[in-house]
């Protein structure tokens, strides 16, 4: 059990790909910790299903769509005034090798990683701006530092985030707005995906030895959307076992 605790009562935030992984982790840490969670996935029966688990509203939207994500945005100032924390946590996977990749395999991931990334961030930033505070936490990889053999267009889309999140935190932070990312190495659906002898031989590569749950991942995020973390921004945080060392 962790020894962490923040209160972010008062405070709206919004969860994308919440829908379960680390994304479902993260709107439970800040609701458990009094904030009003707002969780942003585009599978309507994931979407439900996390709702009705953590007490949150659910809003189903495609990040990749500048009309949902404005709505979203919307949604959250007509209920709440405000907005506080922005996750961007959303993502897909369409692995394959360089030449068996299609336009659609490259563009999919590059408009939900990269382009989620962008469009709920400006979004949100008249509202951050107006308020005069604000956090931006991005959820990259390791792969975007180091990349991965059949994940070119996963790897130049987290690469993307990395350089978008050190160019956002500059501009921003005239507006009392901090802008920063994670870099995890979880437990999650594409690590549940690959095969029991390929997954030992990843694990034998972290020096903690080991994937993390997603709930390991949650200390982090809410640090970085702290009142403790202030004076931190355009930083690439590694919670990752080790693996980028």
């Amino acid at each position: 059990m962790s020894n962490l605790t923040f209160d972010f009562a008062g405070r709206s935030v919004i969860v994308t790909g919440a829908g379960q992984g680390i994304g479902l982790e993260i709107g439970r840490a800040f609701a458990l910790a009094n904030a009003t969670v707002f969780l942003v996935d585009f599978d309507q029966g994931a979407l439900d299903s996390a709702t009705k688990e953590l007490g949150c509203q659910g809003v189903l939207a495609d990040v990749s769509s500048s009309e949902d994500v404005q709505r979203v945005v919307d949604t959250v100032i007509e209920q709440t005034g405000r907005i506080d924390v922005l996750v961007n946590n959303a993502g897909i996977l369409r692995d394959k090798l360089l030449w068996k990749m299609s336009d659609d395999d490259y563009e999919s991931v590059m408009a939900v990683h990269s382009g989620g990334t962008f469009r709920f961030t400006r979004a949100c930033v008249p509202h951050f701006r107006a308020q005069g505070s604000g956090r931006v936490i991005n959820v990259t990889s390791y792969t975007g530092l180091r990349g991965n053999i059949g994940q070119s267009n996963y790897s130049m889309a987290k690469a993307g985030i990395i350089g978008f999140t050190k160019t956002v935190a500059k501009e921003l932070a005239r507006f009392g707005v901090t802008v920063n990312a994670i870099s995890p190495n979880a437990d999650t659906r594409m690590i549940a995906s690959i095969p029991q002898e390929k997954r030992v031989g990843l694990e034998a590569a972290i020096p903690l030895g080991r994937f993390a749950p997603p709930s390991e991942i949650t200390g982090a995020v809410a640090f970085l959307a702290s009142d403790e973390a202030s004076y931190i921004t355009g930083v690439v945080l590694p919670v990752d076992g080790g693996i980028s060392i």
